[in-house]
């Protein structure tokens, strides 16, 4: 089950506030804590019951890992924290890399061996959100063991936690720390209520009418096997720059608003990236809670930027290179990591200076443009695919192609030209800036009803499109 889908809007969220409304009224906290968890057990099993064992084993497997570190000390500790860590990690290998060691070993071998030496290839079912609840519960089993937060004893609020349904699918990664006394006790007020509807309205509304709306030049640009023409080559991966972000930003207001209205508060988790002044800038500000996961429990652990220059230099390609593979099960998303990686060590050793000398909006532009071109790495469907669509951004002499007629009837009328000035809007400084007039000038109840309006024409694009990708099912 998808927030942007109409059996969420129209049954299981009213269903579930209506539950929980009930159980808030009797001012317990463990009665409101019993109804999330029972509804984000519906909500997950929807999309399997399966998937809802495998998710169930982890957060016992986990529990029992906590409890086991609080009762013993020295050698055994750390015996049970690594085996917690090799549970979880182990979780990820079977369901989401093991097909593809398998076609990579049977690449190589069976390329040395004419095709004699083949191993079974596995491509297993990929249980939605895989990466986002592993990771989470992992930080809860890395807090414990530095004795960063205490054990939960309370199996159902540590279930909670991981099984909390706003989050679950498609982030942000919440630290258990950050919620952990909101586990216990916490209240909703009716500003709450108002500010956590009114952020789930503004992600639901980005999400169906800008996302999709751009995401559809996208998908056709990256459909064409051969790559479209140069212009189009480069209005699609601008097009899924855009979808990517609004994309991931929508998802996460909604989870954002909807745990508000529940009591809890998450992290922010993005900052106007694409105002970046470089590509460093832009990883403080783009998936906020991954790149803090990474950088507190992979990059400091490795030494940081301890021990001179050759040391941080390596520890940035392994976080980096880690960050692409966590993002799907392609070794082209291995080189999107470590193209990051590269420009981060770049900056530090060359370019930072440059940009810093010059006015801001270059260094915006630049830290765009890499990103941008990194899009086609991250969305094109292999090798092979990618390498085809880098040659028509960079090497096709042809401005068009005949292959681009759908994209040229998909981009040139007037809905898709509002989307996408809408679209380059919202990713600009410019939306913050009339969110702060507006605000300062007492003219709220404006903004609320342009949102207001912008949710309802998103619930009729979404009951008459049948275009509603949900791109995080590969993560």
């Amino acid at each position: 089950m998808v927030f942007s889908s109409p059996v969420f809007l129209f049954l299981f969220l009213p269903v579930t506030l209506a539950l929980w409304f009930a159980a808030y009224r009797t001012g317990k906290v463990l009665a409101q804590n019993a109804v999330l968890l029972f509804c984000s057990l519906v909500f997950y099993s929807y999309g399997g019951l399966q998937y809802l064992l495998l998710l169930a084993a982890s957060v016992a497997v986990n529990w029992l890992c906590g409890i086991g570190m609080e009762r013993y000390g020295g050698m055994p500790r750390r015996g049970i924290f690594l085996a917690g860590i090799i549970y979880n990690i182990a979780i990820l290998v079977v369901f989401k890399y093991l097909g593809l060691l398998g076609d990579t070993l049977n690449a190589v071998f069976g390329g040395l061996s004419g095709g004699a030496v083949q191993v079974p290839v596995y491509h297993l079912p990929l249980p939605i959100g895989i990466s986002f609840f592993t990771f989470q519960i992992m930080s809860y089993l890395i807090d414990v063991y530095r004795r960063e937060v205490p054990v939960q004893r309370n199996i159902g609020r540590l279930a909670l936690y991981i099984f909390l349904f706003p989050q679950l699918i498609a982030g942000p990664i919440v630290r258990y720390a950050d919620i952990m006394e909101e586990l216990r006790e916490r209240k909703s007020s009716l500003r709450d209520i108002y500010e956590g509807a009114f952020r789930f309205a503004c992600g639901f509304a980005k999400k169906i009418l800008l996302a999709n709306g751009v995401g559809q030049a996208a998908d056709l640009a990256f459909g064409q096997e051969s790559g479209p023409g140069l212009v189009f080559a480069w209005t699609g991966v601008i097009c899924y720059t855009l979808q990517l972000y609004l994309d991931f930003w929508a998802y996460s207001d909604m989870a954002i608003g909807l745990g508000r209205i529940f009591g809890f508060h998450f992290m922010e988790n993005f900052r106007d990236p694409y105002t970046a002044r470089n590509v460093q800038d832009f990883w403080k500000r783009w998936h906020i809670s991954l790149t803090s996961w990474f950088r507190n429990y992979v990059y400091i652990p490795l030494g940081g930027n301890r021990g001179g220059e050759g040391r941080t230099f390596r520890n940035i390609m392994i976080v980096y290179a880690l960050t692409g593979i966590w993002h799907g099960a392609s070794w082209n998303f291995l080189l999107w990591g470590l193209y990051h990686g590269f420009f981060q060590i770049a900056e530090r050793k060359w370019t930072g200076r440059f940009f810093g000398k010059m006015p801001r909006i270059f260094g915006t532009l630049y830290a765009d443009l890499v990103y941008c071109v990194s899009m086609v790495l991250f969305r094109a469907e292999g090798f092979g695919a990618a390498l085809a669509y880098f040659t028509a951004l960079f090497r096709r002499a042809a401005l068009f192609v005949p292959g681009d007629y759908a994209l040229f009837v998909c981009v040139c009328n007037r809905k898709f030209a509002l989307v996408f000035i809408a679209a380059v809007f919202m990713c600009s400084p410019l939306y913050h800036r009339l969110h702060r007039f507006l605000q300062d000038r007492g003219l709220a109840l404006l903004e609320d009803l342009g949102v207001l309006c912008a949710f309802f024409a998103a619930v009729c694009e979404m009951m008459a499109s049948g275009y509603n990708p949900f791109i995080y099912f590969r993560f």
